[in-house]
């Protein structure tokens, strides 16, 4: 028989036991805003305000009404217009913009010739590629149309045709300041890195994510957990150091860390014929740096929770932001410019970043130096942290 005074015990009991762990009740409350947020404003919006440069060698009507039209497109971030076709592709190719888009040297000229603007195009980011590739076909093509508008209303005195433009509120300003080209544009497509796949996109995240999601749960049970039956405590009372203890315990989780790295490339390339271009030891090189970061991450949250419930709480309102904030699914570009700010405090934007870099680009570690100091820098504060916090006998 269901006995209802004592229910409402079991019910308070549950209450109180929160009121006990503050840290459990705050991840209650935060973590479902948090998700919905991610959910709501981070999650496959647009792509805008991608950066790019803007290559011009030639003067004249059709550069300006080109220059005007890229500019007022939300989907472009105009970093800089340089006449300097190396300097632009450098900047690309240092990943500073996604794209130049590169207006020939007769760009303006009245000779008859075929004019072909360059779209130099950082084809890693294969979702910006995606939208970037058919946002400039299409400012080009709308060109092109105007541009024969020009001619045709040019020539209408000389054969006797009447032409009817639709657009007639623009038509004749067109008409003016394209009067002097004599052909229409093409558009070369320059992908510096081949045709990239969203898989391939897409895997290098996932591993440094699946690198990321088991070394901060694991470090849970191992030390959390451990604290709560009691296996921790026994350990301490052996003659054997702290320093020991805790150095064992990361040893053997990266040991496990750097086992399934291994088994997730070579499941990648069996499963996805996915290509490192940059080499499979560099790749487990930057695999075991983040296996280190997120580990100490681990130690840091852990230092002072006394059960393993209290860091699963207390590691879910960074690990699920970390996960859909750091550019895993999408590009950091797609999400409103809060979210894009908070991804670069997280380490695992740098994570992903240095291992797309490695595995789409072909790139050294030397090259993404910076990525590895910042992995460095949050591996050291979180060991600082967490060894100064860690407390024996919680």
């Amino acid at each position: 028989m269901l006995e209802l005074k004592k229910l409402s015990w079991m019910v308070k009991k549950e209450w109180l036991s929160l009121r006990r762990h503050p840290g459990r009740l705050v991840s209650i409350i935060a973590f479902p805003i948090i998700m919905i947020l991610l959910f709501g404003y981070g999650m496959g919006g647009d792509l805008s305000n991608l950066p790019v440069v803007v290559v011009s060698q030639d003067h004249g009507d059709l550069t300006d009404l080109t220059l005007d039209t890229i500019k007022s497109e939300d989907i472009y971030h105009v970093v800089n217009i340089t006449s300097d076709t190396n300097a632009a592709k450098e900047m690309v190719d240092s990943g500073q913009v996604k794209a130049a888009i590169i207006l020939p040297t007769n760009y303006d000229s009245s000779d008859g010739q075929q004019k072909t603007a360059t779209l130099y195009l950082d084809s890693s980011d294969q979702m910006g590629s995606q939208t970037l590739v058919p946002a400039t076909q299409s400012i080009f093509s709308q060109l092109s149309i105007k541009q024969a508008t020009a001619q045709q209303t040019s020539t209408m005195g000389s054969n006797g045709t009447n032409v009817v433009n639709e657009d007639a509120d623009t038509s004749g300003s067109l008409s003016a300041s394209l009067d002097s080209a004599k052909s229409t544009i093409n558009l070369q497509i320059n992908r510096i890195y081949g045709n990239v796949k969203y898989m391939d996109f897409l895997v290098p995240a996932i591993l440094g994510m699946t690198i990321m999601m088991s070394c901060m749960m694991g470090m849970g049970a191992s030390i959390a957990g451990e604290r709560e039956t009691g296996e921790l405590a026994r350990l301490f009372m052996t003659p054997t150091s702290v320093a020991t203890v805790i150095g064992g315990k990361i040893l053997g989780k990266l040991s496990v860390e750097m086992f399934r790295s291994v088994v997730l490339l070579i499941s990648a390339i069996i499963l996805f014929s996915i290509t490192i271009k940059g080499g499979i030891i560099p790749t487990l090189i930057l695999l075991f740096l983040g296996a280190l970061c997120f580990v100490g991450f681990g130690i840091m949250l852990s230092a002072r929770t006394s059960t393993q419930e209290d860091y699963t709480q207390l590691v879910m309102p960074f690990a699920m932001p970390m996960m859909f904030v750091s550019g895993v699914f999408y590009p950091i570009e797609t999400m409103p410019w809060i979210l894009q700010k908070l991804a670069y405090v997280f380490p695992l934007t740098y994570l992903n970043d240095a291992m797309r870099a490695v595995m789409i680009k072909g790139q050294t570690l030397g090259d993404v130096w910076l990525d590895i100091a910042v992995l460095l820098g949050f591996t050291l504060l979180f060991f600082l942290i967490g060894v100064k916090r860690f407390n024996r006998d919680v």
